[in-house]
């Protein structure tokens, strides 16, 4: 089992289970991507491996803040998955893993990314492992609900054959509830986030441990 309440204090996340795949929404600027990171480095600490899929941000500034999270990375720790549109290739960065893939929409060329990243880390002697995806929103921005729905599916029946946990985030504000609802979907639980009022932020669990949970502060 996976402990995640380190990162987000609620008894639902104390044992979650190798395979599952939780969805974190929200709206923009509510600390969903740092969540994940903060989900991904907890268990980097422990020894797990650690694999990025980044929409945004360059696969080397990722690799630099997480070091910056996990001083004590191992070198064949972190695989990255950069998604955009710079080149279509892979290779190392500081020790990392690195694949660069030619659009967000390239969801065959991130797949063989992801795979290749997981069998680096299995080789490696990872039998433990944390993937996150930020974010789903840019992909929808250049593919359909449905076709992100099924990467979403194959991409989790993946992760669970590997024992591994996948969190992805999306912007809640993005999209329409239609579409919030059919990703929902391909998932085994839910984070939502929010700001709080008075300032700061909160959160809640659905779907890991039968109700969901009470808003709590993060």
């Amino acid at each position: 089992m996976y402990d995640l309440s380190s990162v987000v204090e609620f008894d639902a996340l104390r044992e979650v289970r190798p395979g599952s795949s939780i969805l974190i929404s929200g709206p923009a600027m509510t600390g969903k991507e740092r969540l994940a990171y903060d989900i991904l480095a907890d268990g980097a600490r422990n020894g797990d491996g650690a694999v990025v899929v980044t929409t945004s941000d360059k696969a080397e500034d990722v690799v630099t803040d997480f070091r910056e999270l996990v001083p004590e990375l191992n070198d064949s720790q972190l695989g990255v998955i950069d998604c955009r549109g710079e080149g279509s290739s892979g290779g190392s960065f500081e020790g990392a893993y690195v694949h660069q893939v030619s659009s967000p929409s390239d969801l065959t060329g991130i797949g063989i990314g992801i795979t290749k990243a997981l069998e680096g880390l299995h080789n490696s002697g990872r039998e433990r492992g944390r993937l996150a995806l930020v974010s789903l929103s840019t992909m929808l921005t250049y593919t359909d609900k449905k076709t992100v729905f099924k990467f979403c599916h194959v991409l989790s029946s993946r992760l669970d054959a590997a024992d591994y946990i996948g969190v992805f985030t999306i912007d809640s504000g993005a999209h329409d509830e239609q579409t919030i609802q059919v990703i929902k979907q391909a998932f085994d639980g839910l984070i939502e986030v929010r700001d709080a009022d008075g300032g700061g932020r909160e959160s809640r669990v659905l779907g890991l441990s039968g109700e969901p949970t009470d808003w709590k502060r993060l």
